[in-house]
């Protein structure tokens, strides 16, 4: 499939764009799940760096004004989660590399040729060739944008090991945790750890997003889309372990990328995303709230979703 066919598609939701006809659905992708037996030692790290959180009860979702009920964020219920574990951090560069190596894992964005990649973060000469998304012109489909080349041809994941891997689909995460002996965690799981203990607040710190000047996330300062000031220090993706952790010590639990859970958003069509990202803006998407979600179809990939693993 062309960037350019693919350019022409809407978005699947307001914040990343998904695929343009001939991409596939959830019904006709393939994706090889072949974890190695035994799995590597690599693997077995995976496991062991998770968090133990003890479950419960908790208040999901949110009747905050400037929510989305069309998101589903509302109404607060009250939900109970099982224990489980779950990453401190989203699945970095180094991490995707190295199940790479030992799989030979194809993400499906290398397999259909392009991904899309923010306008600002490309070349001058690298926006004007990749068309605009109609909906979205900020967003281009870009040949030959993947994990490796976040930014198309040219662009390098070298220097950003301990950044979180971008331009993977909920597939490519799905084989990933299947290597890794992990699972994406439920939507439920997500907010329960993203709130780190505190009970029905806005942010993972709080109700106040800057507390006392300091930046606590990453996301987009100035006006979107033209200009970013970044004031916290960040055009794109920032390292895992930027800002300090939540309550159960997880970082870049909102902002940074979107992280894949394991739900369905709508049935047989779209999976859930959360968290927000470097590109969200109270102008344009306001969802870098804990209780915020939003979605995207299960083959897409763009620069700014990534993923944790839970078990």
């Amino acid at each position: 499939m062309s960037a350019t066919s693919a350019a022409s598609s809407s978005p699947a939701s307001c914040c990343t764009p998904g695929p343009g006809p001939g991409r596939g659905d959830a019904t006709t992708v393939t994706v090889d799940l072949a974890p190695p037996s035994p799995r590597p030692s690599p693997a077995l790290r995976v496991a062991r760096q998770l968090i133990d959180l003890p479950g419960g009860r908790f208040l999901m979702g949110t009747d905050d004004p400037d929510g989305f009920p069309a998101d589903g964020e509302g109404p607060v219920r009250e939900v109970e989660v099982a224990p489980f574990r779950i990453a401190p951090t989203a699945v970095t560069n180094a991490q995707f590399a190295t199940f790479v190596k030992a799989t030979g894992h194809v993400t499906e964005a290398e397999r259909f040729g392009f991904s899309f990649v923010f306008a600002g973060l490309l070349s001058d000469e690298l926006a004007a060739a990749s068309r605009p998304v109609a909906a979205v012109p900020w967003w281009r489909a870009v040949p030959g944008a993947t994990w490796r080349h976040p930014e198309g041809p040219g662009s390098s994941f070298a220097d950003r090991q301990n950044h979180p891997v971008v331009h993977v689909s909920w597939n490519d995460a799905q084989a990933y945790c299947a290597w890794s002996g992990t699972r994406l965690p439920t939507e439920a799981e997500w907010e329960y750890a993203a709130r780190g203990g505190l009970e029905q607040r806005r942010y993972p710190w709080g109700d106040e997003l800057t507390p006392g000047g300091r930046h606590m996330c990453n996301i987009w300062q100035g006006e979107f889309p033209s200009h970013n000031t970044r004031d916290d220090g960040h055009l794109g993706t920032a390292p895992v372990k930027s800002y300090r952790p939540n309550g159960y010590a997880l970082y870049n639990v909102v902002g940074n990328v979107w992280e894949w859970c394991a739900d369905w958003f709508t049935p047989d069509e779209a999976r859930v995303m959360r968290g927000g990202s470097y590109l969200c803006h109270d102008s344009y998407c306001n969802r870098y709230r804990v209780a915020a979600r939003s979605s995207n179809t299960p083959d897409s990939s763009t620069g700014n979703i990534g993923f944790r693993v839970a078990a």
